[in-house]
């Protein structure tokens, strides 16, 4: 009972972080969790930028290593930067009186973060940063207005500004949309090579939130074609049988 507890505790701690979004469109992730390459490069994003923060406490190590296909040692020598062993969780260190004080709000944790606002979310919110120098971060975000997560890939996204367009309503309201996005600084990526990096950490996004589904999906096709056979002979042995009935 307590271990359902906790994941329930963890699904809904990423939903009430990144709730009352702003209604942005959604664009579309295109992940591919059997692409190991992506996951590879997805685990190496997930470490250097967001591990700081943001844990992943219901993957371990090894398991993950493993199922992206990097041995130990290179998990050690490249992934392990806030555990001192293999089969450690991905936990991070720091302290929550801090992070509150900081962020005013505890980081949450990422290991359902995909399943529970979905990929197409995570790759649209991480690319929807812009420029609002009356924000404590500098930034705000166009599909969580008011986040309180700076935008820590600023130095490969670089800075963009986000350009409205509005009309006044018959009630003489104002009322402001958003159109475009405006590069105002480049970053050390171009906007094609930002959203390969963005798509490769969403996929191990995807992957951390369920690690057995490829396993599973990959069982999916035996028992479906099992059934299907069942179902022909099941269905040839009753024609066998009933046929003198009459």
């Amino acid at each position: 009972m307590r271990i359902k507890l906790l994941v329930l505790v963890a699904a809904l701690a990423p939903a009430a972080s990144f709730a009352a979004g702003g209604g942005a469109h959604l664009d579309r992730a295109n992940v591919d969790i059997g692409n190991r390459a992506a996951l590879q490069r997805g685990a190496a994003n997930f470490v250097n930028y967001c591990l700081g923060c943001h844990s992943a406490q219901y993957v371990r190590y090894n398991r993950m290593a493993a199922d992206i296909g990097i041995t130990e040692q290179q998990l050690i020598d490249n992934l392990m930067f806030t555990g001192e062993r293999p089969h450690d969780l991905m936990k991070i260190g720091i302290n929550r009186d801090d992070a509150l004080r900081w962020f005013g709000v505890v980081p949450p944790d990422l290991s359902l973060i995909a399943r529970s606002r979905g990929a197409d979310y995570v790759f649209t919110f991480l690319r929807s940063y812009y420029a609002e120098p009356g924000r404590p971060t500098g930034v705000n975000n166009l599909v969580l207005p008011g986040t309180a997560m700076p935008h820590v890939l600023w130095e490969l996204q670089g800075t963009q500004d986000a350009v409205w367009e509005g009309h006044v309503d018959a009630q003489g309201n104002a009322q402001k949309h958003f159109k475009e996005f405006q590069l105002a600084t480049p970053g050390k990526l171009t906007p094609e090579q930002f959203d390969g990096f963005v798509r490769d950490t969403v996929t191990f996004l995807e992957y951390i939130a369920e690690p057995a589904q490829l396993k599973r999906r990959a069982l999916g096709f035996p028992v479906i074609a099992f059934l299907v056979f069942f179902t022909l002979l099941a269905y040839a042995l009753k024609k066998e049988f009933w046929k003198d009935v009459k």
